[in-house]
This record gives structure tokens, sequence and C-alpha cells, in this order.
């Protein structure tokens, strides 16, 4: 079965709306990290078809949950989830960031081969990135702990209205406890990614000073 048949089988059985050109640009991403993967090593998944599952499917999912116009996804790695929210949402505006450069220039390479233009991508440690604008969210799914990700993040969000969106497996208590007093939890949603072992969960967090 071709990579684009197991996609869209895998976002039939969600509430997703996925047009036949996203599925192409999903599908092109998927082949192109894995071309890449070879000598660049930008992701432990190997096969193309798990990638569909643990890389794509994994970040669309968190679509329908995104507000606002403006992101920024920090420790982007090859651009999870970025680039797969980014065909999602055409019209917001994606930055991704990451400070190993090979991350970046594969990023930029996907953006010209597959002709996606809503994204810009960032060469930057997170705590020295500094915008123009903010952000409506902050979006990671690669930091280890949520403390870490508020405090490295807190100066890109948008004063009032900006929000921290964190990709998790479990959420433990624990790990909510350790927040900062400053930082309260808007939600936590769980996630259904199709054939995915394990939870998903997407947090949600907000300053409120």
């Amino acid at each position: 079965m071709s990579l684009h048949q197991q996609l869209e089988l895998l976002v039939a059985k969600t509430e997703l709306s996925v047009s036949p050109k996203q599925i192409d640009q999903l599908v092109g991403y998927v082949e192109l990290l894995n071309k890449w993967n070879k000598a660049y090593n930008l992701t432990s998944v190997r096969n193309p078809s798990d990638m569909l599952i643990k890389h794509i499917m994994d970040s669309i999912v968190v679509s329908p949950h995104l507000e606002g116009q403006r992101f920024i996804d920090v420790g982007t790695g090859p651009g999870l989830p970025g680039v797969p929210l980014a065909i999602m949402n055409p019209d917001c505006e994606f930055f991704l960031l990451d400070s190993l450069g090979k991350r970046i220039r594969f990023i930029k390479q996907v953006l010209h081969e597959l002709k996606i233009e809503n994204v810009t991508p960032v060469l930057s440690r997170v705590e020295e990135f500094q915008p123009e604008q903010k952000f409506d969210a902050v979006l990671s799914r690669a930091f280890a702990s949520m403390t870490d990700m508020v405090n490295w993040c807190r100066h890109l969000t948008k004063e009032d209205s900006g929000v921290f969106v964190a990709l998790k497996g479990q959420v433990s208590q624990e790990e909510v406890a350790q927040l900062p007093d400053w930082c309260n939890v808007i939600s936590v949603k769980p996630l259904i990614v199709p054939e995915l072992d394990g939870e998903r969960h997407l947090v949600i967090l907000q300053d409120q000073d």
C-alpha cells in the first residue's frame, strides 16, 4: 500500500478534514525526512509508515486545538509538529526554531520542495531568540519538562492572551506541581492518534501574571 493510501486511511479514523493537496505535502514531507534521515540522523523513526503515525498523525491531531494566527514551534527538530501543522493551517504563520544547523537546513529544503510559504525557520537557542512580534502560542513536543518549556519560552508569548501548548505522553501531577507560580494549567486534553501505542495529551498553559 502506498504512503498516500496509508495516510488517507489514518486520517479517515479521525474527524480531521485533509485536502488532496495537504495529503500530497504531508507524504512529501515524510519522503524527504526518510531520504535525509539516512545521512543526517534527524529522527529515530526509520520506517516511513511509522513516520506517518508517530510524526504526521501525532502532529496534525493538534490542529483543531490551535487558536490564533501566529505560532512558534520550539525545539522543532526536523520540523515536528510545526511542518505538518503549517500544512494543515496555510492561513496561519509558523516559526520553527532549533539550535542545530542540519535540522534548519532540512526544513528549508522541505519548504522549497513542497512550496510551503507560511513557515519561517529560525536557527537559534530558544532563550536567545527575540521576535519582532510575540506569538499566540508556543508549541513543543520536544521539552522533557513543562517547567523548562514555560521558563525558557515566557518571553515569546503575547501578554494577556498567549499560551503554551505542550504535546505530552502521560501528564503526571508531580510535573504539574513543579510548574512556576505564574503559570496556570488551562486544560489537559487527551489526543486520539490512530494506531499509536501509548497515551497522548495536549497540555495548554498560560502566564497568569
